[in-house]
């Protein structure tokens, strides 16, 4: 870190760090979640690597001023690769009490605190669950505390502005701790100019409201003696080139799947119920018309999945989203689907449970469920994107293994996958192979049931094709001819034989690889969202001179076909996972190792040195 006082700015000092954690908090209605969006593109825009992590609360509408409340939008951003959005900020931006409440703890030791004087009323106190007033005691002692009058100041640049009522006024007071935000960083105020520009076109007043309290916001940073310094990070350098955008995971699945469509040649169908964390993917097909994909919107996850099996018995490309609730609904359809032997991909983004849970929060606690939580031996292939870049490959794949086995494929994702977001570099589309999707049209020996000698798979047949009519349905059935069978031994092989048709997609998926040393003390095994804390970790471990590696799994049944080999290369194996135990569970099921666990069930991400610290007492 070095501090360079400038002669632009007399008195003025330039920090220059490697990378910043800023966390923006405040009642739902105080835009949070716009200030943190607007503030990752200001930084993503000139080059700096960027990871985020919003945090919705799960209430429709919680009193204001309240902890339930409170939205939060937190921003790891810095020259070098970054693989999560940071375990503590060093700055934070809260816009009441409760802001500060329930972040204060977070945020690191000597942190820089920005907080709106004016909400710390009498009323708001108590609401937060304060006895005194933090800003006059000594709660706040060993921090860097700015009492800046957000609100005050916002009102004084639109005094003038008489189209205005107060309330509405007040409600532009995120773009004042905004624009004080990109003077602390030196960022430029044009991207976000343009978005009011754009988003707020039919109102001009509105346009005008937030531009001038995102300038008032900025000069007051530049002009305020309280504000002594400026935190600069340098631009990443070591990027590979290409064209970038900012992406989430349920953006990337979006984008995924409407890829696959095209590079079948098929239309793609999704039926969907909305269902938090997942309904972006719903919002985001419907709007891609133009791309010959159709979306239903159910009116349960019952009917969503009904209408998914009747679109892949049509012959489309079919999927659905959902949450753990909705793969509860869903699993006799499931069920149907994996009978009926039709191509399809059912997205889990897993949010905190049982039950309606914690539906705003992140878990992988769905991971049981996927594999045995329908009646019968129905096995289906399980796969898990690992970020939310990897989410876009994840769909394409899953749906390439979903027609050339004719089988359902669940793809996992989590809340922090959906909603984080990471900048992605754009695939040359003509890169991505295309996949052959072939409907049976010879009548010639035809059975519902016949397979292919390599993959097992049963044809596809599109309904009213000539000569090739044929009766499916959920009853136990002869293989071949598919016709209704209470045989004990017809039973028994078509229940082995799709079992024995997923087993050979491991001939098909990659091998495991591993990160760092082939042979060495301990490998972290995880899978899904906590990828990019086991990375960072494993990576701050090895700087150590600690022996250590890393496997993440992306294909959860089967295993990779490697994955026995590898898991036996090493003394130990620590499985960190947002449940509590579930794939460590299936790795002592299958393989010959002992496996140590490292769990967590808070609705919360892994925080990096959370793994470390296990990391360090094994491994030393």
């Amino acid at each position: 870190m070095a501090e360079i006082l400038t002669a632009e700015e007399p008195g003025k000092k330039h920090e220059e760090r490697d990378s910043v954690v800023i966390r923006f908090s405040g009642d739902s209605g105080d835009g949070m979640q716009l200030t943190g969006d607007q503030f990752t593109n200001a930084v993503a825009i000139l080059g700096n690597d960027v990871s985020t992590f919003p945090d919705f609360p799960a209430e429709i509408r919680a009193p204001a001023g309240t902890i339930p409340g409170l939205s939060g939008f937190q921003v790891n951003f810095g020259a070098n690769e970054l693989y999560t959005a940071g375990d503590a900020p060093q700055v934070l931006v809260a816009m009441n009490p409760a802001a500060l409440r329930a972040n204060l703890s977070d945020l690191e030791p000597g942190g820089v605190i920005i907080v709106n004087s004016d909400t710390f009323t009498r009323n708001n106190l108590r609401k937060a669950g304060y006895e005194g007033n933090p800003l006059e005691d000594n709660t706040l002692q060993g921090y860097e505390v700015h009492q800046v009058p957000l609100t005050t100041m916002t009102r004084k640049a639109l005094e003038d502005l008489d189209e205005l009522s107060t309330q509405q006024k007040d409600l532009c007071k995120n773009a004042f701790a905004l624009g004080l935000a990109f003077w602390m960083f030196d960022r430029p105020l044009d991207i976000t100019l343009g978005f009011y520009e754009k988003k707020f076109a039919k109102r001009p007043q509105v346009v005008e409201a937030n531009t001038r309290v995102l300038k008032a916001g900025y000069h007051y940073g530049e002009t305020a003696e309280t504000f002594q310094r400026q935190m600069k990070v340098p631009r990443r350098l070591l990027v590979e080139p290409g064209e970038y955008r900012r992406i989430t995971g349920n953006e990337a699945m979006v984008l995924g799947m409407v890829t696959a469509a095209s590079k079948s040649g098929k239309q793609l169908f999704y039926g969907s119920y909305p269902i938090t964390p997942a309904t972006p993917i719903l919002e985001g097909l419907a709007a891609l018309k133009n791309f010959d994909v159709r979306t239903f919107q159910a009116e349960d996850e019952i009917a969503a999945m009904g209408s998914v099996i009747g679109a892949a018995f049509g012959g489309a490309l079919a999927a659905t989203a959902t949450s753990g609730p909705g793969i509860a609904l869903k699993s006799e359809g499931m069920n149907l689907a994996l009978v009926l032997e039709l191509p399809m991909l059912i997205i889990d983004v897993q949010r905190g449970g049982p039950s309606t849970g914690l539906p705003t929060k992140t878990e992988q606690t769905d991971l049981l469920q996927v594999l045995f939580g329908r009646n019968g031996e129905s096995p289906i292939p399980v796969l898990a994107a690992a970020t939310a870049g990897d989410c876009f490959d994840m769909a394409i794949q899953a749906f390439r293994i979903a027609v050339r086995y004719m089988t359902p494929v669940i793809l996992l994702s989590d809340g922090y996958i959906a909603n984080s977001s990471e900048p992605w570099k754009i695939p040359d589309p003509d890169a991505i192979a295309p996949f052959l999707v072939e409907y049976r049209t010879n009548p010639e020996g035809y059975q519902p049931y016949m397979r292919d000698a390599e993959t097992l798979a049963r044809p596809w047949v599109i309904p009213g094709t000539p000569g090739l009519e044929h009766r499916i349905g959920g009853l136990g059935k002869q293989d071949g001819s598919g016709n209704v069978s209470y045989s004990p031994q017809d039973h028994e092989y078509i229940v082995k034989t799709r079992a024995e048709k997923v087993a050979r997609i491991a001939e098909f998926i990659p091998e495991q690889e591993v990160f760092g040393p082939e042979h060495a003390d301990l490998l972290v095994v995880g899978w899904g969202g906590t990828f990019g804390a086991i990375r960072a970790a494993v990576e701050l471990a090895q700087r150590h001179g600690m022996s250590v590696a890393s496997a993440h799994l992306r294909y959860l049944n089967p295993f990779p076909r490697n994955l026995g080999q590898v898991l036996g290369r090493y003394k130990n194996i620590l499985v960190p996972e947002l449940n509590l135990g579930q794939l460590a569970l299936l790795l002592q099921a299958h393989f010959p190792v002992r496996v140590q666990q490292l769990n967590k069930v808070q609705g919360q991400p892994f925080q990096i040195r959370e793994i470390y610290n296990r990391i360090k007492e094994i491994a030393g």
